[in-house]
C-alpha cells in the first residue's frame, strides 16, 4: 500500500496498475460444483458496472445505507467494492426495513421486501445467471448490470473519512480509511503478504469473513480462494484443492 492509498477503491486501482491480469478471487460453490476465477481486471470491471448501476440507475447517494443480504460469494465482493466506490454505506445482514437500498440473494427475498427503497436481487447462479422468473418487487442484477458502463467515476469524491461499513452486531461504522487500516491489520494477523493465496470458508456476515474473503488479500497484493458450502467438501478433496490452487494460508 502506498501512503496515499487510504480507501478500498484506491486499493483496487493500485492493484490494477500493478498487475491487472493476476488472479484476485477464485470462487467455489461446493453445492453446485461452480468454479469462477476473476483477475483484478475482471473484478474491477464488475465493480465499475455495479457502481454505475448503484449511482445512475438506483440513484444511490453518498451516505445511503445498503443492507447486504448475501453469502460469501464473488458477487458479494463486487457489491462491497461498488458501494465503497460510490460512498454508499454497506450494512451486512442489516434489517432491510431501516435501509435505503437492499441487495438480496434468493433465500432472503421475503425479508428484503421490507426495504422501502430500491431492491436488487441476485440469483447467485453459475456464471452470474439471471432468475428464471424475475422476483416481484426487485430488479434482477443479472439483467441490469451487463449494460452498465465499464468505467466508473463518482459524482462526488469518496475520501478516507467517508462512512463505508457498518459492522455487524452493533460494532459501529468504519470509514473508508478505517476499512483499509483494518484490512492491513487483518492481513498481518493472517500472515499474508504479496503473492499469498488465502483459502477462506468464512461467511461475509463478520469482519473476519469480509477481511479474509476480499479486503485483506486486496490490501497486500494477495489473492483469495473463496469457498461457499465448504462443509460439503470431504477433507481429502479440500487438501487436493489447496494443492491445486497453490494455497498458502487458510481461514475456515
Amino acid at each position: 500500500m502506498t501512503p496515499t492509498t487510504r480507501t478500498p477503491a484506491a486499493l483496487l486501482a493500485d492493484a490494477l496498475r500493478a498487475d491487472a491480469g493476476r488472479p484476485l478471487i477464485t470462487f467455489y460453490d461446493d453445492a453446485t460444483g461452480e468454479r469462477v476465477e476473476l483477475s483484478v481486471a475482471t473484478f474491477a470491471n464488475w465493480v465499475a458496472k455495479t457502481a454505475n448501476l448503484l449511482q445512475d440507475e438506483l440513484g444511490a447517494q453518498p451516505g445511503d445505507r445498503l443492507a447486504l443480504l448475501l453469502p460469501a460469494h464473488w458477487q458479494t465482493a463486487v457489491w462491497l467494492l461498488a458501494a465503497f466506490s460510490t460512498g454508499v454505506v454497506v450494512a451486512p445482514e442489516a434489517d432491510p426495513a431501516g435501509a435505503d437500498l437492499v441487495v438480496s440473494g434468493p433465500d432472503t427475498l421475503d425479508a428484503a421486501l421490507a426495504c422501502p427503497g430500491e431492491r436488487v436481487a441476485l440469483a447467485l447462479r453459475p456464471l452470474g445467471g439471471r432468475f428464471p422468473q424475475p422476483p416481484a418487487g426487485f430488479a434482477d442484477y443479472a439483467v441490469e448490470v451487463p449494460g452498465q458502463g465499464d468505467r466508473f467515476t463518482p459524482y462526488a469524491p469518496v475520501g478516507p473519512d467517508a462512512p463505508a461499513l457498518e459492522l455487524p452486531g452493533g460494532g459501529g461504522v468504519l470509514t473508508a480509511g478505517d476499512v483499509v487500516e483494518r484490512a492491513i491489520a487483518s492481513a498481518e494477523k493472517l500472515g499474508l503478504g504479496r503473492g499469498s493465496r488465502l483459502l477462506s470458508g468464512l461467511p461475509f456476515s463478520t469482519w473476519d469473513g469480509l477481511a479474509a474473503g476480499l479486503l485483506a488479500p486486496l490490501a497486500v497484493d494477495a489473492s483469495v480462494v473463496l469457498c461457499r458450502h465448504l462443509d460439503a467438501l470431504p477433507a481429502e478433496r479440500l487438501d487436493r484443492r489447496k494443492d491445486a490452487e497453490n494455497v498458502t494460508h487458510t481461514a475456515v
